[in-house]
């Protein structure tokens, strides 16, 4: 019940790249009348600035990339049969390019640059695996891409994966863990009936398998950051082995546990070793959020 079974979102989303616009002459073809003083040099135009939705340490974040995504992000929603709201899927589009960004900008810092030849390798890889260069341009369509825009999103997809991996590749395999058996309950006036037996010397293991028959309320072993409920988490590591804790109410219900095991270098189950994963990406991207010049959009 209060272990984080979770799918772990490591791969990131493809973005946009930022699209350019070219000025065209202003002027038409026309007679020249004869000139009666010195030729005037015709003053250049001036690039105009494409509309950012944020800048990330000066790099920008287009409107038009944003957008792109965002229809992207929708699309794929509603493919899922969930419904989310504009608000909340521009919040969420918006901070994963940001997130993106940090993660290429990093990975540049540590001396990570996709080449042309190793983007075109992918890009040829794709294409064999799409079934022809037809095909991967019928994608690009379909997905809102152009060619250009699409080398970029992937050369920027692929400098942000390279330095997530180094993230997540430095997680330790082994952590200081505690094996926990519990007793949920749904109410407090039987958790405290509960409490009450084991203290007059009630075996747990015996009313853990009656009020779960399936598992005995093993939640095996765990690290710290694994669990959903933050309050049997900080208990499980404040008990010694072999001590149980007093009721402690949670957002299931009422819980009552007891401390089967501890190892400092416990191996990781598959499932922790992602979930601690994860937060160690989240706390880098956070940290490179909080220390990086990010501006939004008014």
């Amino acid at each position: 019940m209060f272990s984080r079974p979770r799918k772990i979102l490591i791969q990131l989303t493809l973005i946009l790249a930022l699209g350019l616009t070219s000025c065209g002459s202003l002027f038409g073809t026309r007679a020249t009348p004869t000139p009666t003083g010195p030729k005037a040099t015709p003053v250049p135009p001036t690039a105009t600035a494409e509309p950012a939705a944020a800048t990330v340490n000066g790099e920008i974040i287009s409107v038009a990339e944003f957008k792109a995504e965002l229809a992207r992000y929708k699309a794929a929603q509603t493919a899922l049969g969930k419904t989310v709201a504009d608000q909340d899927a521009s919040k969420t589009v918006l901070e994963d390019l940001i997130a993106q960004v940090l993660l290429a900008q990093g990975a540049k810092a540590a001396g990570f640059t996709l080449t042309e030849s190793a983007l075109q390798s992918r890009i040829d890889a794709l294409t064999t695996q799409l079934g022809g260069a037809g095909k991967l341009t019928a994608w690009e369509s379909a997905h809102g891409y152009t060619d250009a825009s699409f080398r970029s999103a992937l050369t920027l997809s692929a400098e942000a994966a390279w330095m997530r991996d180094k993230i997540v590749n430095a997680v330790p395999k082994t952590a200081d863990q505690v094996h926990v058996q519990q007793i949920l309950l749904y109410n407090a006036t039987d958790a405290q009936s509960v409490l009450d037996q084991l203290k007059s010397g009630a075996d747990f293991a015996t009313l853990a398998a009656q009020y779960d028959p399936n598992a005995s309320g093993d939640l095996g072993w765990f690290p710290r950051g694994y669990l959903l409920d933050p309050k049997v988490e900080e208990a499980a590591f404040s008990l010694q082995v072999g001590q149980i804790s007093d009721v402690i109410q949670t957002d299931s219900g009422y819980v009552i546990i007891k401390v089967l095991g501890r190892d400092a270098q416990h191996p990781l189950s598959p499932d922790a070793y992602l979930v601690l994963q994860d937060g160690a990406l989240k706390a880098w991207v956070s940290r490179q959020r909080a220390r990086t010049a990010v501006v939004l959009a008014p």
